[in-house]
């Protein structure tokens, strides 16, 4: 799945994770570093390594935490905003597409897979 959706997002210059990142930030406030990593479910190092191409196009920025400057928190720039925009029809369409090869399965997939993680 993660090759399917990395085929989609080349056209953007995006990767499956990158796509995944831009999305957990699109949001009212940055959140901190922390619960993003967690929602994507990769540690912060990780998270770190992931964030500093997305920094280097100008996608994102890891900003200090407002009321705590050891933390950081990160913020979907509106070139960032932007991208995300434009890659989330293709995203769409994946789903879609993938939801009609499963004929009528996609729900249970899910809900089979979210099983799994619990």
């Amino acid at each position: 799945m993660a090759r399917r959706f990395d085929e989609a997002f080349r056209p953007f210059d995006l990767t499956n994770q990158q796509f995944s990142l831009l999305m957990s930030l699109n949001r009212p406030e940055p959140p901190p570093m922390g619960p993003v990593a967690e929602l994507l479910a990769i540690d912060r190092t990780t998270l770190t390594a992931a964030l500093k191409p997305l920094e280097r196009r100008g996608l994102v920025k890891v900003l200090p935490h407002p009321q705590d400057g050891r933390s950081r928190v990160l913020k979907l720039t509106a070139k960032g905003s932007e991208l995300l925009g434009r890659a989330m029809p293709v995203w769409e369409s994946e789903h879609a597409e993938l939801d009609e090869k499963l004929d009528g399965d996609a729900e249970s997939l899910r809900k089979a897979l979210n099983a799994l993680l619990e």
